[in-house]
């Protein structure tokens, strides 16, 4: 435990079915049958470690929300405490406004022309629906009596368009809000707005926002959590599409997670990565029926040593050379 490792290895050499289907599946169930959720595996056998293991979570690229209700700010859990803010505006408080009024959920606050999604559907006749911006709030969700309170120059609508990147600076000031909006920066995530619909996020983004909502449960180091408590997270390829500036920001974040008292386990390609594991598992030697096996596995510094070993060690030697 507490160690950020990699399984990697050539296409089809088994690295999803070890780590998703045969270790998260298996020890999902453990720790589920230990809190008497589900009965004891008789038949487990070779799985040892788990009593270090509290939780096991797989951050997949699964949408975070199929509604236009939902979006980043809802999710990691910070819209509650911006509603908060609005309510606390001397205009709000004038008119009697509460935090419920900023939600766009429900409420007399929100825009009843869209019912709060700033979107309205179109249903075509033989072709698929189409989403237009509501005509009665432009697309801000709110009705204009809601949208007179303002928040440092923002009204409640302009607070969801901003980006993560402009949010960072307006709400400096309220530690639990700045700090998560740090952390979806820290990410790659600047670009994101606050409101964007989480539909049409990519998998990688929605991976990544559900990196932040974790991480975001991290205690000080002084309150590192205690051995029953930890979590295994596994990801699969969390990388892929990513600029390279944004491969160091999100190993850094996963590094981050391990700091914390916690594992992570990554199936992943991309040598900057592999060069930044605690530990290596590399499948092979092929792919198909030649895969399976473990070639190798150790530190990268143990795999540059051992470069015949395998097409992964080969490759992390060269890469590390170049570096």
């Amino acid at each position: 435990m507490k160690r950020f490792v990699c399984v990697t290895g050539v296409s089809g050499s088994g690295k999803s079915t070890l780590v998703r289907d045969v270790l998260h599946g298996n020890l999902a169930r453990l720790v589920a049958a230990r809190r008497g959720k589900v009965p004891a595996l008789a038949n487990l056998k070779g799985l040892t470690g788990s009593e270090s293991v509290g939780r096991v979570l797989e951050v997949d690229q699964t949408p975070i929300g199929k509604t236009p209700r939902s979006c980043p700010a809802t999710y990691v859990g910070i819209w509650d405490e911006v509603r908060k803010l609005y309510a606390q505006t001397a205009e709000a408080r004038l008119r009697g406004y509460e935090a419920s009024r900023f939600s766009f959920n429900a409420g007399s606050g929100r825009c009843e022309g869209c019912e709060g999604q700033g979107l309205k559907k179109i249903e075509m006749s033989f072709l698929p629906d189409v989403r237009v911006s509501c005509e009665r709030c432009g697309g801000k969700r709110f009705n204009s009596e809601t949208l007179a309170i303002e928040f440092r120059g923002k009204s409640v609508g302009g607070g969801l368009a901003m980006t993560v990147g402009e949010a960072v600076g307006c709400f400096a000031a309220h530690a639990r809000i700045h700090h998560t909006l740090e952390l979806l920066r820290d990410v790659g995530l600047g670009y994101l707005a606050l409101g964007q619909q989480s539909p049409t996020l990519s998998g990688g983004e929605a991976q990544r926002v559900k990196l932040v909502t974790e991480l975001a449960k991290v205690r000080p180091e002084h309150l590192r959590a205690r051995a029953s408590e930890s979590t295994l997270y596994v990801l699969d390829e969390p990388t892929i599409g990513l600029h390279i500036a944004d491969v160091e920001k999100l190993t850094r974040v996963l590094h981050r997670l391990v700091d914390a008292g916690n594992s992570v386990i990554v199936i992943e390609h991309n040598l900057d990565v592999l060069a930044e594991a605690d530990w290596i598992v590399d499948l092979g030697p092929e792919g198909g029926a030649g895969g399976g096996k473990v070639v190798v596995q150790g530190t990268p510094e143990q795999l540059v040593r051992r470069s015949a070993a395998s097409h992964t060690a080969k490759a992390l030697a060269a890469f590390l050379e170049i570096r």
